[in-house]
């Protein structure tokens, strides 16, 4: 695996493209990022939920869930780039949602909100940048409701062997030009999630073939407060 970026490195990443960041990538996944935010907002959000999304970036999740929240939800949108947020504001006025939509920003391995305080948690491509990806999912997991849910996206390594190769050897270009990997690697938090209690209720591979997606939804077990589950 890559090595991550440094918080300070990604800040000044996010903090360059934050203008243009969803038409750059849109364009390099062909729009199936969409199609992930979608897809998460759909099968794990209801009317009236409390939502944290967690790295929001500009706010294209966001904005997907304050909209299926409803006038009683609240979303809370946190991210570790005030750039990005600054982009988010400005969308989510426009779009006539600001009274369902709160911003925060700061770092995904340290979230600074109590245990079990959200019904839903999304992260769409934010774990794939962090220092500490498991923490991060961990820390989603956290501050999830017993019986809320944990909806995430993230990229993935492609499964033909051939075409895996071919995409290091791409990777491993755009590594060196960071404003254009924007610190992103494939990871697996899956399996953490699980241990530590969470239930696979939905899955899709989504993606082009060089750089596929892999969206999941983690339901945490009702009546189990997990405390601390990040600091295990």
């Amino acid at each position: 695996m890559r090595g991550a970026r440094s918080l300070n490195e990604l800040k000044s990443i996010y903090g360059h493209i934050a203008k243009r960041y969803d038409f750059q990538h849109a364009f390099i996944t062909m729009r199936s990022d969409q199609r992930g935010r979608r897809l998460l907002v759909e099968h794990s959000i209801s009317e009236g939920d409390a939502v944290l999304d967690c790295g929001s970036g500009t706010g294209s999740t966001g904005i997907l869930a304050a909209m299926k929240v409803g006038g009683h939800g609240k979303v809370t949108m946190f991210d570790l780039s005030d750039a990005m947020l600054a982009v988010a504001r400005q969308k989510v006025m426009e779009a006539g949602l600001q009274d369902r939509v709160a911003f925060r920003a700061g770092d995904m391995v340290h979230l600074p909100f109590a245990d079990n305080e959200f019904d839903v948690v999304l992260s769409t491509y934010s774990l794939c940048p962090l220092y500490d990806p498991e923490k991060g999912a961990l820390e989603l997991y956290r501050v999830a409701k017993p019986g809320g849910r944990i909806a995430v996206a993230h990229s993935a390594e492609p499964r033909n062997p051939v075409v895996r190769r071919l995409a290091d050897r791409v990777e491993d270009v755009a590594w060196r030009i960071p404003w254009l990997s924007m610190g992103c690697r494939s990871v697996s938090v899956l399996p953490a999630l699980e241990r530590a209690g969470g239930r696979l209720v939905f899955s899709k591979n989504i993606g082009v073939p060089l750089w596929p997606f892999f969206v999941f939804i983690v339901e945490k077990p009702s009546g189990i407060k997990t405390v601390n589950a990040a600091r295990a």
